[in-house]
């Protein structure tokens, strides 16, 4: 059964797995909430290890994600997640839950497929133009502000991908039109990093900001000498149906949330989409 008590045959919908062209060498792709077991505050296709999820239900929503990317269950990593700027090279698995505390990982092995957890922060993927090394990254402002991006990018070179042979798609992340901010917030980012500057919209309140994150993501990389680099433009907090929102949670008064993954593994790795 899925979460509205239908019978499914235990795999994701397609349409409930966001990919991009410029990523459609390797295995990827940016998953919605949609397609899982979970229920309540966690519908349906929850994949944090660190939520009040029912295990079991967490379980199977990480073996159906495996499943769509072509990987065993235990093949499909992801990090203890803390807003800096730490990547996690990988060699070999771990056990779900035990990951080190980082927001990003490359690897160059076959068999495994980086996943990254958010619910409004950015979810960026990257691929060597080759499909050899890849990617995931947490890019919060924090994370962003505090260069995990280039980061990642560093890592990937020290795996043979310059960053001139990189690509890298920014997921659903909460969009400017929602994201609100504070005169501290913006103070903070401008400190450090002043050509953040043009991320920053006059907002709907005095005293406050609309914040461009996706967009911010992207001009990081590219000042890094990205080869190729976009956002898929979508919004979480505006479109609940199918993701979960952490900024949605708190205008709604609190409570658990569930959060979506965003999933890569390298070329020849996995079976075709």
């Amino acid at each position: 059964m899925n979460h509205e008590g239908t019978l499914d045959d235990g795999t994701i919908p397609p349409d409930a797995i966001l990919r991009h062209d410029m990523l459609r060498h390797v295995r990827h792709g940016f998953f919605t909430r949609a397609g899982g077991v979970s229920q309540g505050p966690y519908a349906s296709l929850n994949c944090s290890t660190r939520s009040g999820d029912d295990p079991a239900a967490l379980a199977e929503n990480r073996r159906r994600v495996a499943h769509a990317m072509g990987v065993a269950p235990d093949g499909l990593l992801g990090v203890t997640q803390v807003h800096g700027d730490a990547v996690a090279t990988v060699t070999v698995p771990w056990a779900v839950g035990e990951g080190p505390r980082a927001d990003a990982m490359v690897t160059d092995r076959p068999g495994l497929a980086l996943g990254v957890i958010t619910a409004d922060c950015g979810p960026v993927l990257f691929a060597a133009a080759d499909g050899g090394v890849v990617g995931a990254a947490h890019a919060g402002w924090r994370g962003a502000v505090g260069g995990i991006l280039e980061a990642t990018l560093a890592a990937m070179a020290a795996l043979g991908a310059a960053p001139a042979l990189v690509r890298a798609v920014v997921g659903p992340c909460i969009g400017q039109a929602s994201y609100e901010v504070g005169a501290d917030m913006r103070a903070q980012v401008l400190a450090a990093d002043a050509g953040a500057a043009p991320f920053f919209a006059p907002g709907r309140r005095p005293g406050h900001d609309q914040f461009d994150l996706a967009g911010y993501c992207v001009a990081r990389l590219r000042r890094a000498g990205i080869g190729q680099v976009t956002a898929l433009g979508v919004d979480t907090l505006d479109d609940a149906a199918r993701f979960f929102s952490h900024r949605r949670r708190t205008l709604a008064g609190g409570g658990p949330i569930g959060h979506q993954i965003s999933v890569i593994g390298r070329a020849g790795a996995t079976s075709s989409p």
